[in-house]
Parts: C-alpha cells; sequence; structure tokens
C-alpha cells in the first residue's frame, strides 16, 4: 500500500519505491497522449532561446562595424558639417545610414540621437523628433537632454503644449543643479506661450526657490515680475 505524507508547503511527498513508480507511470502515459503538445512547446522554448542566441550574435558582431561607422561621421557633426554627417561623404555612411542599417546596436542608438540635433539645427523638426524619440539612454544628463530637444522640435513647430510635456519631462528626470534650471526655464516660456501666465509664474518661482545659485536665477526673476504684473490685471 502506497503511502504519502504532506510537508510543510503542503506539497505531497511520495515515500515508497511503488508509489513512486506510480507517478512515473502516469507521467508516462500523459506524455504518450500529449506528445504532440509537450514536444510542440519544448521545440517552441529551444527555438526561442537559439533565435535570441543567434540575435546576440548577430548585433554582437554589428556593434564594431558601426561603432567604426560612427567615428569616422563623428568628426563632421563636431565640425558642423551637418549634411555631410547625415548622408555620409568619401565613402563613409552618415547617421541616417547607421541609425537604420545597425539597428539594436548601439551606436545605431547613439546615432538616433546625433541625428535628431544634427536635423534639429536644420529646421527639418518632424525628423528630428522622429529621431530623438528612437533614442533612448538611462544617463541622466542625455536623457533629459533628448527630451528637452524634442521639447525644442514642437516650440519651432509652434506646439507648445506639446513642448511643454517634453520640457516637464526633462525638467523632472534626475533633478541636478546645471541642467535643471535651464529645462525648467524652457518649461515657463512654452507656458507663456500656450497663453498659460500663471503656470509660467510658478515655474519661474521653482528656478528662484529651487536653484538659488543657478545662473538662470536673474532672468527668472525679470521675467516672473513682467508675467505677476499680468496676472494682477
Amino acid at each position: 500500500m502506497s503511502k504519502k505524507n504532506t510537508d510543510e508547503s503542503g506539497l505531497e511527498i511520495i515515500e515508497t519505491p511503488e508509489a513512486l513508480a506510480g507517478q512515473i507511470n502516469k507521467a508516462e502515459v500523459f506524455f504518450i497522449k500529449n506528445r504532440k503538445i509537450v514536444l510542440g512547446i519544448a521545440g517552441a522554448v529551444v527555438l526561442a532561446v537559439v533565435a535570441f542566441a543567434g540575435y546576440r550574435f548577430y548585433i554582437d558582431g554589428q556593434e564594431g562595424t558601426a561603432q567604426d561607422a560612427l567615428a569616422n561621421v563623428v568628426y563632421d557633426f563636431e565640425a558642423d558639417s551637418l549634411q555631410k554627417a547625415l548622408n555620409g561623404s568619401g565613402g563613409n555612411e552618415g547617421l541616417l545610414s547607421i541609425a537604420d542599417s545597425y539597428k539594436g546596436t548601439d551606436a545605431s542608438n547613439l546615432a538616433n540621437f546625433y541625428a535628431g540635433v544634427a536635423l534639429l539645427k536644420q529646421g527639418k523638426y518632424d525628423d528630428a523628433i522622429k529621431h530623438l524619440q528612437s533614442f533612448s539612454s538611462s544617463d541622466l544628463l542625455v536623457h533629459a537632454r533628448a527630451q528637452s530637444l524634442i521639447g525644442d522640435a514642437y516650440l519651432e513647430k509652434n506646439q507648445p503644449a506639446e513642448a511643454i510635456s517634453f520640457y516637464k519631462k526633462a525638467a523632472d528626470y534626475e533633478k541636478n543643479e546645471y541642467f535643471t534650471p535651464v529645462y525648467l526655464m524652457k518649461l515657463a516660456i512654452a507656458q507663456e506661450k500656450a497663453n498659460q501666465p500663471a503656470d509660467a509664474v510658478s515655474t519661474y518661482k521653482r528656478v528662484i526657490d529651487e536653484f538659488p545659485l543657478s545662473s538662470e536665477v536673474v532672468n527668472a526673476k525679470k521675467y516672473m515680475g513682467v508675467l505677476e504684473g499680468q496676472v494682477g490685471k
């Protein structure tokens, strides 16, 4: 007669060889009856693992090529040769090609950031927004910078409501003494353009109160003083 016990977790403990053999037989019967399903699930898991490993191998192989291509084009970007930087020159790939051809690599990600900045400088705001939104970073300075640049593009497109949204993201992400006041000033300007003077006053006040040592405080006080007169009317 088989004997079972239960441990503290509530799981059954099989104490005799006969009972254990019975459980094994049940498992065999289940496998035989459901062989196609079990093998299908196992096969799918194996394929997923193999596919992921293959993808990582491919991406790792692409990374070196993409980094070399990016290194060549950064010189043009830093020299403000924006057209060359975007489209390439002298047989070198440009930022747009690197971003598109090496997707999934760090170089492609960074190329999207550089391309967004270059396109913004050229006044191609929609394209700039697309590339900047394709960029991602956990770096506290670069991530906020990208959000702020998207805000700049929307403000240039005379869409202050959208600009406000991205300036808020930039200002609220990992606050620091150097860049957060700048993003707050941009936010206040966008709020003024959106005819939100009371909100702009509050934002200027944040610069003054939260970052008293910032060089932005002088302008924040000046602009806030003008707006307070308008809000009070």
